[in-house]
């Protein structure tokens, strides 16, 4: 029997950290959606309708945007997030998502395999945003992927003016980057 056959199907959970129509990082969720190999699932996850994190309403009944979206990170075998840089750090929406996600009585962050990509109109390809991500999952004790990395620069030669993916080594990294999620996301369920 074929070995991917034999393996339940992983579900990865995608979520793009700008809430831009035309983003590229939304670009690069939907490029990971199209390139996802058998056995594995890829779903994109929208944070707009997050509200800004307020601890007095995390202590029992979390707004309804929230609860759906920690019900659909806790489903999810791992995690795949797309973080455009701004001022050398993530965006505000991405890490608002995030503490809410981190916080309250359940923890859906942790011990969750993750993988980072990123898209920028600059030369540095998020480099700098996505090492803000990574001491955001030391915190949260998810298990980020180390390799391989997806830093895209130069957006603009790279999308359409929709924020679709148009380069075909991107969109091969991006491939090679969602086949090595589902790899690490196994090998750490054997472990």
């Amino acid at each position: 029997m074929n070995e991917t056959m034999s393996r339940p199907t992983l579900r990865i959970l995608a979520i793009a950290g700008s809430l831009r129509r035309a983003s590229q990082n939304k670009g690069l969720v939907r490029a990971a959606i199209e390139a996802a190999p058998p056995g594995v699932i890829v779903e994109a996850a929208e944070i707009a309708d997050i509200p800004v994190y307020n601890a007095d309403l995390d202590e029992e009944n979390p707004p309804a945007p929230v609860r759906a979206l920690k019900e659909r990170v806790r489903a999810a075998d791992a995690l795949l997030f797309a973080t455009p840089e701004y001022n050398y750090s993530i965006p505000g929406v991405l890490k608002n998502a995030i503490d809410w996600l981190s916080r309250g009585q359940e923890r859906v962050l942790r011990q969750k395999p993750v993988a980072i990509m990123g898209a920028t109109t600059g030369g540095f390809g998020t480099v700098r945003a996505q090492l803000a991500l990574r001491q955001v999952f030391v915190y949260t004790e998810s298990l980020a992927l180390p390799k391989p990395e997806v830093l895209v620069s130069f957006g603009r030669e790279k999308f359409d003016a929709d924020g679709n993916l148009t380069d075909p080594k991107t969109r091969e990294d991006v491939r090679e980057l969602v086949k090595a999620l589902a790899d690490w996301t196994r090998r750490l369920r054997t472990d």
